[in-house]
């Protein structure tokens, strides 16, 4: 039987009507939906705490609010690359990159969407094939990841090509010092300022297509929000909007018509499955609180892990929104300040000497790996290295509403401010009591110790008893993997 995704849920041929609490109900029809996904594979369903938007489709891919095998989140980045390259003609050896010498096929979007639905399928397995065998592209193309949900996706999308490609994520963060080269807004999100750090401007310039991935579009103005700004300091003539669900309406899709028109340019867009959303009811001010019989971690043991040397960084200084500054370097290839295709293969060996690193110092079979706001696609690979019994997910800077019951999509959350910034709310979310024997938390870089008391105490209230902090730079370096423990 399918995990229903709310507290009453029905549908009908391909309409769908999720009713949570306090009279918000979501109904959701299907128009486009050519692998046969049911809504379950990909979603369940939340109540935001957004006056702009009330609704949250909480995704079972990303890794972000519900925790997941680390491979099927790598593969939704595959499907879209599978999906983008069938669908729209890419120029690239698709069959040369798909198939073996004798033409046995080797992988297909059909083959991947199956590894996102079962369990069954050893998704592990194909992700290593699509490594193996990745799509070439004839065709420049240059990938923008949204931030902060969609880093990671995006991420792995653009490692499925070899060619000429190149990779950005957006960020939420200011540089100091830096000008963002490109700056625009999402205006319905909790956090609304996107800007992109490339290390030079040259790196938009030039004639590529431009490929935006997003976990979902619901209207897409954030898409052409950066589409505007992009034409307007370095014209193209192709743009790809890819993303797991498309929810635009009929006037949305107008909307990008008539850009196309006005620019002069072409906007294609791909998704797993299309549709529209109907909401009825407000935002929901407050669930009723749910007592939960939590086991606090009254001593809860840190291990700490300094990976750092497996790494190169890039020195940029940060400042929080209570102008703080920090000069504790970036890594290098996240993707923040822009990757080449042949940056790949340093971060790809350096992801496998810290995973090594990493897997032996598990001391459970159960093990959460977590990924703290943009710092998710690094994480995600650790993740998939460090053996058996692993699930991954990401803190997050939305607030969601809250309640333990069974139909329900986020049954436990936990609050704290950001290691990176204690001005910004974070939260984590479906941590089950006795569920995991250890987590492993990842911070990009190395924060002051007070700035991770709230995080250590959101930790004491999930239950478990081992958490292994793990910095992936350090303002001075210490000796390489080289850890500590402390109780708090």
């Amino acid at each position: 039987m399918r995990t229903k995704t709310s507290l009453h849920y029905s549908s009908t041929n391909d309409e769908y009507i999720y009713e949570m609490p306090e009279g918000l109900t979501v109904k959701v029809k299907l128009n486009q939906n050519p692998f046969h996904l049911h809504p379950d594979d990909l979603f369940q369903m939340a109540a935001r705490i957004n006056k702009k938007r009330s609704f949250l489709f909480v995704s079972r891919i990303l890794g972000k609010h519900i925790p997941v095998d680390p491979y099927k989140s790598l593969l939704g980045g595959a499907a879209l690359a599978l999906l983008w390259q069938q669908q729209h003609h890419v120029q690239a050896t698709y069959l040369e990159a798909t198939q073996d010498r004798e033409g046995v096929e080797l992988f297909s979007v059909e083959d991947v969407c199956e590894a996102l639905r079962s369990d069954k399928t050893e998704a592990s397995e194909l992700y290593r094939r699509l490594q193996t065998y990745k799509l070439h592209t004839e065709e420049p193309a240059l990938f923008i990841a949204f931030a902060e949900t969609a880093t990671a996706l995006g991420h792995a999308m653009y490692d499925c090509f070899t060619g000429d490609t190149r990779f950005l994520h957006t960020t939420r963060e200011e540089l100091i010092g830096r000008e963002p080269v490109l700056r625009f807004e999402e205006e319905h999100s909790h956090a609304t300022d996107h800007r992109c750090y490339a290390r030079d401007a040259s790196f938009f310039a030039g004639e590529d297509t431009v490929v935006l991935v997003d976990d979902e579009v619901t209207t897409g103005n954030t898409a052409l929000n950066i589409i505007r700004d992009l034409q307007s300091k370095y014209p193209r003539r192709q743009y790809v909007v890819a993303s797991l669900l498309d929810w635009r309406s009929a006037a949305d899709r107008e909307r990008f018509a008539q850009l196309e028109q006005e620019l002069n340019i072409s906007i294609k867009t791909i998704a797993l499955i299309e549709g529209e959303i109907d909401v009825q009811g407000g935002s929901i001010e407050k669930l009723p609180h749910t007592e939960l019989d939590r086991l606090i971690s009254e001593d809860m043991r840190i291990i700490h892990h300094d990976v750092s040397q497996f790494f190169t960084h890039l020195d940029a200084v940060s400042s929080d929104s209570a102008g703080v500054t920090s000069e504790c370097p970036y890594l290098e290839w996240t993707g923040r300040f822009g990757m080449y295709e042949n940056d790949n293969s340093k971060l790809d060996n350096q992801v496998q000497q810290a995973s090594q690193y990493l897997k032996e110092q598990r001391l459970g079979t159960r093990s959460l790996c977590m990924g703290t706001g943009e710092f998710m696609y690094v994480p995600m690979r650790f993740a998939a290295e460090m053996g058996e019994g692993i699930r991954y997910q990401s803190s997050t800077r939305s607030p969601i509403h809250v309640l333990d019951e069974e139909q329900y999509a986020v049954r436990s959350g936990f609050p704290h401010t950001s290691p990176n910034d204690p001005g910004v709310a974070n939260f984590f979310y479906n941590v089950p009591e006795g569920q995991y024997d250890e987590i492993f938390v990842f911070l990009e870089r190395q924060v002051q110790e007070v700035n991770l008391e709230p995080l250590y105490r959101a930790l004491k209230q999930s239950g478990v008893s081992i958490v292994h902090l793990v910095v992936a730079s350090v303002e001075s370096k210490n000796t390489q993997g080289s850890g500590g423990t402390s109780h708090v």
